[in-house]
């Protein structure tokens, strides 16, 4: 009995001995204690004053996560985070959903983690005392919605349209507009109204209405999300890596994003999760749809 015991401990000791070994050899075996630093670029944050002072805190706990230096790298535009991966001159890219999709066209960039928002979804909405009832009667209107090519604030919008079975280039008279403020709507001077459900939430806020003022009409299906990705120059076990480890501290990451004001209430409820190509497939339909596929090459 007492060597049967014996045995048994003997056995669970070794297992153990064996479980930390192996612990130990992976992190020994780690990539990222082979790489000096590594550059990250945020494809809509200009220059690198916006960099530092948005980004910062999830700098520094990502340098934390992986245990590697992160140097940030500022761009302009997504033109230059799309030059900057073809020439090896930038290793990660936080890049909004549209722009992935471009960057992509043009480099072999892996997607890795995915910064999830669950309500980042497009909304489409009417005056009080619209005779709009539905998607469909948008038809010969006229729908005010945010800068081209922008995901939540146009390229959703399209897309509910398509799906109603309209076609946005004949169908509805599209006016693009840099303003969140609801004032066309308001005056008249469009039938709708289309921007991110949290934008529509907070420029009713600023105008001091509710929903019945300016009821939805429609919200569109959870949009593609943020995205990193990682230049195809590092080594696919390295980019595994990067993602495995964000993945397994995203709560610490998530509490940086969230520490800065501009993005508390944007990525509210935000998580990480793994990112896969084909889930950006909408955001080509409708490229293709709008006569503006040259984005895809």
């Amino acid at each position: 009995m007492l060597r049967r015991h014996f045995l048994w401990y003997l056995l669970l000791f070794a297992s153990g001995c064996t479980a930390a070994t192996n612990n130990q050899r992976s992190n020994n075996n780690s990539l990222l204690k082979e790489k000096e630093k590594l550059l990250f670029a945020v494809s809509d944050a200009l220059g690198i004053k916006e960099l530092q002072r948005d980004y910062e805190p999830f700098r520094t706990v990502l340098e934390q996560v992986l245990e590697t230096k992160i140097e940030f790298f500022p761009v302009d535009n997504f033109v230059e985070v799309a030059t900057a991966l073809q020439l090896g001159l930038v290793d990660l890219v936080l890049a909004g959903p549209s722009e992935y999709v471009i960057i992509k066209a043009r480099t072999n960039a892996v997607p890795i983690v995915a910064l999830t928002r669950p309500n980042y979804l497009a909304a489409i909405a009417v005056r009080q005392d619209s005779d709009l009832k539905s998607l469909a009667d948008l038809k010969g209107k006229t729908l005010e919605l945010g800068k081209v090519g922008i995901t939540g604030s146009y390229l959703g919008q399209i897309k509910m349209l398509m799906d109603a079975g309209l076609n946005p280039k004949s169908d509805v008279k599209i006016l693009s507009s840099d303003d969140y403020r609801l004032k066309g709507l308001k005056n008249g001077e469009v039938d709708a109204w289309g921007r991110t459900l949290h934008r529509y939430e907070s420029s009713l806020k600023n105008e001091g209405a509710s929903e019945k003022d300016y009821p939805l009409l429609a919200k569109g299906k959870p949009l593609p999300n943020d995205v990193f990705i990682a230049s195809s120059k590092l080594e696919p076990m390295l980019v595994d890596e990067i993602g495995r480890r964000m993945l397994e501290n995203q709560e610490k990451l998530l509490q940086a994003i969230l520490s800065v004001p501009a993005f508390a209430s944007k990525f509210k409820d935000a998580t990480l999760a793994p990112a896969n190509d084909s889930d950006y497939d909408m955001i080509r339909e409708v490229y293709k749809a709008i006569g503006e596929d040259d984005f895809l090459k």
